[in-house]
């Protein structure tokens, strides 16, 4: 997996970045807060969404922005893939309003949808993704700080054997569930079994016949009863009618002796009560005689008239409170005003108080700025004797051209000049040797024919053979040979000596572009210090106005505060002298409506005088009434008294007497044999009922075998699957233990030169040892620093390149992103992460690596290099790279 390019629109510190990533290594570089890591989160974000990063939306949206929107292009599998998220803040809330997937084989639409997509198109969710390719900034130890187990499951969901433990606690649990099920229904039919031997003990159908034969023998009984019952409720009822009639007589003559009484009393109190009428209706009048004479004095003195009625008293009663109302608004707006000082005052303190507050505020900044102003021109110097520094060496290298014998910019085509004649000079000399040593083999075996004389093949005399006559002249030849390979033996020394020169001016004019290079980003980083250091001398200076300006307006507001006050005090003292008249106004008001009380006690004492005459006379007429309703009552009396016959009432009590007792005894014996019926009745139902559920059992005992028979089937078979998972991961996991361990060893041994260990052990519970040349075991936490960082790295590598080789190539190998691998890091370790980072390239074939550094020797070994700024204006970050092409329109 590869990513090709990302956009961004206000995400986060961007308003707007269109950037492609290329092959092999690129460095992101820039000041701290700059945005370097931004960009990496927006593409993880990309592909798995905010949750990936442990942000919120809102957190995304750059501040100010309603909308953001992040695209990335990647390719996967010899596919093309663009991914597009946009969020909306509404509310103060933010929503994701678009995500889509476009591929090749169409497109997938909705946040849930994508990020399930691609964590099955990766094989890894965003949690894998982490722990296998991208070591966030301030995680770089994040897999030797976990715990074993937590190491077992990171490495184990990568390599795809967690699904097969996810297998074996779906086999587990089915087991387990099958096994207490079968349990339950081993124990049912054990209960059922012995229920149904229980049950067929009590011969229930015989038990059946003879409760049956019992019930039929009561119901006759009952019938019997019953009738006899209810020839006593007649003589009852008989009897119970004439005393009822009795007593109906008795309770009317009660009832007329007792209102003749109440008459009569009530006849004496309505006399009494006339009585007392009039002696209230005599003591009225007198107090009726003692107000008016109050009322006339009273007036006298409020100066009235005598003849003053109450209206007029009321009306000046008005007009007094119409006046101390006036007193009272005065009052009230003088109260106010007084109010509305004292705020003014209390307002004016606290304004000063702020403005002197804020003014110690700004000389407390303008002194901090000061202070750190001083290391910021240290600094600034640093960075200009290193651009000194570079210049010089940039100068120094492009003198070593003065009398080179190439201009400087064209040493690559010289050093391939050199090195194509010395593959020609190489050849020639190959060619020479090769014609030498045949030359020599033929004089050796024509001197061998010559000593011996004679062919020893074919017998003849050598003397005149051809060979051997040409002896001489081939030894002169290979003398003129040798002669020859000496001068191409020589030339070839000095096309050498050439070719190192050459090589030599390749390597310093790289040296040269490189420190240009650095020059220039060097150079940008002074500007923006320049830049800053004039902008915080300003922003003091400006601080210190403003302090100025402050305490000016501090003085300001208390001058106010003193001018409030005074206006307060002259307020108070125009509330006391309202009070003071409004004093006055309440005793004369005071004295008028005693006066108006009066007058309406008057006409109290009148309307009661009047009412209770009038009762006297309705209580004469009642009386009238309740005489002619006593006599009525005295001739009814007579009447009832002669209608009672006691003789008929003595018979009746004797047969109401006889039937009662009948009836006590009659219902004992019903209810005895009602009881008696209702138990048979209920025990021959539950008869018939045990006779229902021995069936009923029968018929369950039968099921319930089958059933146990089949979930014992089933339990057997879980429990092989279960084990079948479980030694399939134990067998998968050994290998990636072993496999893994062996890398690991292989790539920290490359990477860590270190002579004092000697190797990594991984055990099967993924726990790290490391082995000093002593034999002494380590844990990864005991290493220093920058050691457990490098240690982590390789962990991380060994990890991908298990991915990419271990499981036949079937895993992705997705880029590998370091966020700031260099915090722990000195500059020794920085070289072995660069060794480390060449290693994954070359040797593992990792596609694309992205480094987010500031370090100068992984920007020195970039082969892209990405320059993130931020706008000290605008507080926006933007990236920018060198001899980029264009690209392309959307």
């Amino acid at each position: 997996m590869r990513f090709e390019r990302v956009r961004l629109e206000h995400f986060k510190c961007y308003a707007d970045a269109d950037l492609r990533l290329e092959r092999g290594v690129t460095v992101f570089h820039g000041v701290n807060g700059s945005g370097k890591s931004s960009l990496l989160e927006a593409c993880f974000f990309a592909l798995y969404g905010a949750r990936a990063l442990d942000r919120t939306l809102d957190e995304l949206v750059t501040i100010g922005a309603e909308e953001a929107t992040v695209e990335l292009w990647f390719a996967h599998g010899g596919e093309s893939y663009h991914i597009k998220r946009r969020v909306r803040v509404r509310d103060d809330r933010a929503t994701t309003v678009e995500c889509v997937l476009d591929e090749s084989d169409g497109v997938v639409e909705g946040a849930r949808d994508v990020r399930e997509r691609v964590a099955s198109l990766l094989r890894m969710d965003h949690e894998a993704f982490v722990n296998c390719a991208y070591v966030r900034q301030g995680e770089v130890n994040k897999l030797i700080n976990a715990t074993p187990g937590e190491r077992q499951d990171m490495i184990d969901d990568l390599l795809q054997l967690g699904r097969l433990e996810d297998y074996r606690k779906r086999a587990s649990d089915a087991r387990v569930g099958v096994g207490r099920v079968l349990e339950g229904k081993r124990e049912s039919l054990s209960q059922l079994e012995s229920q149904i031997e229980a049950k067929v003990e009590k011969e229930l159908h015989e038990q059946l016949n003879a409760a049956e034969s019992e019930l039929a023998t009561v119901r006759e009984e009952l019938e019997r009863y019953d009738e006899q019952r209810e020839t006593a409720r007649e003589t009852l009822d008989a009897a119970n009618s004439i005393l009822e009639e009795y007593e109906q007589r008795r309770e009317e003559l009660d009832e007329i002796e007792s209102e003749i009484a109440e008459l009569t009393e009530t006849i004496e109190a309505t006399e009494r009560e006339r009585e007392e009428l009039a002696d209230e209706i005599s003591d009225r009048r007198d107090r009726r005689e003692e107000i008016s004479d109050r009322i006339e004095s009273g007036l006298d003195t409020a100066e009235l008239s005598a003849e003053a009625d109450r209206e007029a008293v009321e009306d000046l009663v008005d007009d007094l409170d119409r006046r101390d109302d006036e007193i009272r608004d005065e009052i009230e707006q003088h109260r106010l005003d007084l109010q509305r000082h004292r705020e003014n005052a209390e307002s004016e303190r606290e304004d000063a108080t702020d403005a002197e507050e804020r003014a110690a505020e700004k000389r407390d900044r303008a002194a901090e700025l000061e202070s750190g102003l001083e290391e910021t021109r240290t600094d600034l110097e640093d960075r200009r004797e290193r651009l000194a520094e570079l210049d010089s060496e940039i100068e120094s290298i492009e003198e070593t051209f003065t009398d080179a014998p190439v201009e400087l910019g064209n040493a690559e085509s010289f050093h391939e000049e050199i090195a194509d004649e010395l593959d020609a000079v190489k050849s020639d000399l190959t060619s020479l040797e090769a014609t030498i040593k045949s030359l020599e083999g033929d004089i050796e075996e024509a001197q061998d024919l010559l000593d011996a004389g004679k062919c020893p093949e074919c017998g003849q005399d050598v003397e005149e053979a051809p060979r051997v006559e040409t002896l001489e002249d081939d030894r002169e030849r290979l003398a003129d040979l040798r002669a020859e390979r000496e001068e191409l033996e020589e030339t070839r020394e000095t096309v050498e000596a050439r070719l190192d020169r050459a090589e030599t001016l390749v390597e310093q004019e790289s040296e040269r572009n490189r420190l240009r290079d650095k020059r220039e980003t060097l150079a940008e980083l002074i500007a923006e210090r320049e830049n800053s250091i004039e902008e915080t001398e300003e922003r003091i200076e400006t601080l210190r106005a403003e302090a100025d300006k402050l305490d000016a307006e501090a003085e300001q507001h208390r001058e106010s505060a003193e001018e409030a006050e005074d206006a307060a005090e002259e307020c108070r003292e125009a509330i006391a002298e309202c009070n003071e008249r409004r004093g006055e106004l309440a005793d004369r008001i005071d004295g008028l409506e005693d006066i108006v009380a009066d007058f309406e006690r008057l006409d109290a004492l009148t309307d009661e005088i009047e009412a209770r005459q009038e009762r006297r006379e309705q209580l004469d007429e009642m009386n009238d009434e309740r005489r002619d309703r006593l006599g009525t009552l005295r001739e009814r009396r007579s009447e009832l008294a002669d209608a009672i016959d006691e003789d008929r009432l003595a018979e009746a009590r004797e047969d109401k007497e006889r039937a009662e007792t009948y009836l006590e005894e009659v219902d004992g014996e019903i209810d005895a044999r009602e009881e008696q019926r209702d138990e048979l009745q209920a025990r021959i139902g539950a008869i018939e009922n045990e006779i229902e559920e021995l069936e009923s059992l029968r018929d369950r005992r039968e099921q319930l075998a089958e059933t146990v028979e089949r979930l014992e089937s089933l339990y057997e078979e879980a429990e092989q699957l279960q084990e079948m998972y479980g030694q399939l991961r134990a067998e998968l996991r050994q290998r990636n233990v072993e496999t893994l361990e062996w890398m690991l060893n292989d790539t920290f041994d490359l990477v860590y030169h270190n002579d004092a260990y000697d190797r990594i052990e991984l055990d099967d519970e993924y726990h790290l040892t490391i082995y000093q040349k002593d034999g002494e075991a380590l844990d990864p936490d005991q290493l220093s620093g920058g050691e457990r960082a490098l240690f982590n790295l390789s962990l991380r590598a060994a990890i991908y390149r298990l991915l990419a080789e271990g499981i036949e190539g079937t895993a992705p190998t997705p880029p590998l992103i370091l966020d700031e691998p260099t915090v722990f890091l000195d500059s020794g370790h920085v070289s072995q992460l660069l060794e480390l980072i060449e290693y994954m390239r070359t040797e593992i074939g990792v596609e694309q690596i992205v480094v987010v550094s500031h370090d100068d020797e992984l920007v020195d070994a970039a082969d892209d290099l990405v320059h993130v700024a931020k706008d000290a204006t605008s507080n926006r970050s933007r990236v920018e790279r060198r001899d980029t092409p264009e690209l392309p329109a959307d």
